[in-house]
């Protein structure tokens, strides 16, 4: 466990070490003992396969499902809409349920350390129909803490679905909470500061409102809201779940109780996640840890080169490690999207291939630019999603958008910064913060996210 204390309104955050265990979680074979995660991942969703005589997990791509006892069908419906329990025996209609999501639903779940999970079609899809389930029961308030994912902060403050959110400090989740809160929501690591939460204090806060976190950038490799408090987990499926960049899709882990209102949601509302994207889910989260743990050792790296460099004012980079580094350029940023030859300049993370992006411009323009401003979204601020390249491939091609040079043209300098100066800055720090204390400090790792999450 590690011990955070919240440190202002963007819920920065320092960081005490500790000794990282691997999360528990259901052992899916019932065998004595408890598997790591990384076998988690791999086997979660694939139980009943052996039995099948199968090896490879079946895809399903039925729209519906012969019954030749329509009165038996017209009671699994009613059930079904009592409840939102998933139908016992085969599948009625793929809109209500699908055996292949259904394996995805099982591995998610069992990752994140809940009973249930629910897929949808988009992480956008997913943060609706909680939503939706909380506002069908009169519950149309919402506390949530900035920054969010631009289109998640735009949802909640358009009032779009019929909420009314109100904007708080971490400090001041617990004033804002009134009869009718039906959720509270942060994001931590924050799109696209990568500030950091201390979810057990926001947990506490929240009292008897259930704590919706999203997930999305740290993945149950690096945490586990759930077991910090958080009812609901959430995650744009699209991202580091699918991992390749080929798929969309959303969903939310928690109790069976609230998935029973998120199916019933996703029945009525018709946001199903295909059959093909849950195939391909499931097979993303099988590589999941490995494919984590590369891209944040990477990431680390170079959030130390970026943080030496005196072409950058400042680099934002987790304690808890992660494959994001966002930093803010002293020159032009636009200038660095546009120099940029082997990363991709595109919206978008979690790919195996690295992306950077403005997101002033993109992922967050959606947002005032006041809003954007006091969350700590400033205009020289590019997040950048490192994927499984070779590092010293995405440092030269970084150093060189920086420098403003053509591609082809090689760098004459003796090195990156932090060698020329003799001196490495903590991750997190700009160079121009860490001043005399950092060299004093000696060298800094950056957090790498270990087999079993934190």
């Amino acid at each position: 466990m590690n011990i955070r204390e919240s440190t202002g309104s963007t819920g920065c955050t320092r960081t005490t070490p500790s000794t990282r265990t691997t999360p528990s979680t259901p052992n899916p074979r019932g065998e004595a003992g408890r598997q790591a995660f990384a076998t988690e991942a791999v086997h979660a969703g694939r139980e009943d396969l052996p039995a099948m005589g199968l090896h490879a997990v079946p895809l399903d791509l039925s729209t519906t499902y012969p019954s030749y006892d329509s009165r038996q069908e017209a009671a699994r419906i009613d059930a079904f809409a009592a409840t939102g329990a998933r139908p016992d025996g085969p599948p009625v209609y793929a809109r209500l349920d699908n055996p292949t999501v259904a394996r995805f639903e099982t591995a998610l779940a069992r990752l994140e350390g809940t009973e249930s999970a629910v897929a949808f079609a988009s992480g956008m899809a997913a943060l609706s129909a909680c939503l939706l389930a909380r506002g069908g029961q009169g519950l149309r308030h919402v506390v949530a803490v900035r920054p969010l994912y631009g289109c998640s902060d735009h949802l909640l403050d358009t009032g779009l679905l019929g909420t009314e959110v109100t904007w708080v400090d971490p400090a001041g989740i617990a004033d804002a909470i009134r009869p009718d809160t039906g959720l509270v929501m942060v994001e931590t690591p924050a799109n696209p500061t990568l500030a950091e939460l201390d979810l057990r204090a926001v947990a506490h806060s929240c009292g008897t409102v259930p704590l919706l976190v999203d997930n999305t950038f740290a993945t149950p490799v690096l945490q586990r809201p759930a077991e910090r408090g958080a009812g609901l987990v959430l995650h744009s499926a699209t991202k580091y779940l699918g991992g390749h960049g080929d798929v969309m899709g959303g969903v939310v882990a928690c109790d069976e109780e609230f998935a029973r209102m998120l199916r019933r949601v996703r029945f009525a509302t018709g946001g199903v996640l295909h059959p093909l994207a849950g195939y391909l889910l499931l097979r993303g989260l099988s590589t999941l840890p490995v494919r984590m743990r590369a891209a944040s050792a990477t990431a680390g790296e170079l959030a130390r080169r970026l943080a030496a460099d005196p072409r950058v004012a400042r680099v934002h980079y987790p304690r808890i490690g992660g494959a994001m580094v966002a930093f803010e350029t002293r020159g032009d940023p636009h200038a660095v999207i546009g120099g940029v030859r082997l990363i991709t300049p595109a919206v978008s993370l979690g790919s195996v291939d690295t992306l950077i992006q403005h997101p002033a411009s993109i992922s967050h323009r959606i947002v005032a630019e006041g809003d954007r401003r006091s969350a700590g979204i400033d205009d020289r601020l590019l997040r950048m999603s490192v994927g499984l390249e070779d590092v010293e491939d995405l440092w030269r091609d970084l150093d060189r958008a920086l420098d403003g040079r053509p591609a082809g043209q090689e760098d004459r300098r003796t090195g990156w910064e932090v060698r020329r100066t003799g001196q490495e800055v903590p991750a997190g720090l700009s160079a121009n913060a860490a001043g005399p204390a950092a060299a004093a400090a000696g060298p800094a790792r950056a957090p790498v996210p270990g087999r079993g999450g934190r």
